[in-house]
């Protein structure tokens, strides 16, 4: 399939490419940027006039909730959302049930994605047997299997001397370590922020210093062990000047935050919107502020969707025994849009975080259109807003604080490895 994409604006931010230029797809690949190869003839033209041309997306945290899961999502469905939402790579974390810690689940689920063909999908296996924080798994075996790092998604270490040993472990074979930073003592039990609305709506608090204590112990651990680590989903201004010393310190350390982190603030929670119950909890203003700026000077590598598909019926109980997450994959793109129009930074700056910079995290010779790269792609209407509603969400899950919203930025087209997986 030849396919030539006219009249569009192109932004690669890797490649320094922000301008009105037709792109050439030939066998999966670019072969023409600006300017169409000798003796090509297009099997398909695609206008994209007023639009714009970017790399598919790279999510760095999207739960496809199998296997295990399947009540409350499937991963035909997910995988219909990534495409829906621009997603053409995504990371998905180990907390499935069975967890991600055995080659045979791993393969599995790679051969699942790979026969549904709607977005790459890069697992994240287990640092520890069953998440539990005790036996380290068999990373090599895993690896092979073709896990890009390894977390233990929202389950601690307690015992600091197996993440050490983690570390070291992985630090010798040049694996990467996914940790969210969270003291489980000091959050145990906590539904919210530590503050003033917590304390308001009656419900348990997690304190800033849940996350600040157990990243300062992986810094530290990391220094010591040389290995390479991605914080996930910062919620604080202490951690973003943590992690700024740790960078400025030449420590090898990488990170990410939800996008719902860059708008939404615990007062959002209001009496008590189950759909804000998420995992860190949303803080104060000063510190989605301090998150913004972390993201737009690049202390923040990428932003994710951390998208956590839950039903229905466990999101209708009191806030407090509420499930925790938010569907983001259909959402990742335009809350990213809106926190640049927001903050007046230019779009690309948006897209880098979402292409080439967590691209480069997981590894990946994608997030970008270079001549030659697979043609994975994200067309997209900056200016159209569509309303956020649970019949335009392809995700089985509908639970998103962003319900009735406008959003701006609609997906046209997604391309995966030059084939149409989504268009509208």
């Amino acid at each position: 399939m030849k396919i030539h994409i006219k009249h569009g604006r192109l932004i690669d931010p890797r490649n320094g490419i922000d301008a009105k230029q037709d792109v050439f797809i030939a066998a999966g690949k670019i072969v023409g940027i600006g300017k169409a190869p000798e003796d090509f003839v297009a099997n398909q033209v695609i206008d994209a006039s007023n639009l714009i041309i970017c790399p598919g997306l790279v999510d760095l945290s999207a739960r496809l909730r199998e296997p295990g899961f399947e009540h409350k999502a499937t991963l035909e469905s997910e995988m219909l959302a990534a495409a829906a939402g621009g997603v053409t790579s995504l990371a998905c974390p180990p907390d499935t049930d069975p967890v991600l810690d055995e080659p045979g689940l791993v393969e599995m689920l790679k051969h699942r994605a790979k026969q549904l063909n709607l977005a790459h999908v890069y697992p994240l296996g287990a640092l520890t047997r069953q998440l539990k924080g005790e036996n380290l798994t068999e990373m090599c075996e895993l690896t092979e299997a073709g896990c890009v790092g390894f977390s233990q998604a929202d389950s601690p270490i307690t015992d600091t001397l197996v993440l050490w040993r983690a570390m070291q472990y992985a630090a010798t074979f040049g694996f990467t370590v996914w940790l969210r930073p969270e003291d489980s003592y000091l959050a145990r039990h906590g539904v919210a922020h530590d503050g003033e609305i917590a304390a308001r709506l009656g419900l348990r608090g997690i304190p800033v210093a849940a996350e600040t204590i157990a990243l300062a112990t992986v810094i530290r651990l990391a220094r010591e062990s040389s290995a390479k680590i991605h914080v996930c989903r910062l919620s604080s201004e202490e951690s973003v000047a943590m992690i700024r010393e740790a960078k400025n310190a030449g420590l090898p350390i990488t990170c990410d935050v939800a996008a719902n982190h860059l708008h939404l603030t615990e007062h959002d929670i209001g009496f008590f919107d189950a759909n804000c119950h998420l995992r860190p909890p949303l803080r104060t203003q000063r510190d989605k502020e301090a998150l913004c700026r972390g993201v737009a000077d690049g202390t923040i590598d990428a932003i994710c969707s951390d998208h956590t598909p839950v039903d229905d019926d466990a999101k209708l109980l009191p806030f407090a025994e509420a499930e925790v997450g938010a569907t983001g994959l259909e959402l990742l793109l335009p809350l990213s849009l809106k926190w640049a129009q927001e903050n007046q930074l230019p779009t690309s700056t948006a897209i880098a975080r979402l292409t080439s910079h967590p691209a480069s995290i997981l590894g990946l010779n994608s997030g970008h259109l270079g001549i030659h790269s697979q043609a994975d792609l994200c067309i997209f209407d900056p200016e159209q807003y569509w309303k956020v509603e649970p019949r335009a969400l392809k995700s089985q899950g509908k639970n998103t604080p962003f319900n009735g919203l406008e959003l701006p930025g609609k997906v046209r087209y997604t391309l995966l490895e030059g084939n149409i997986v989504y268009r509208s």
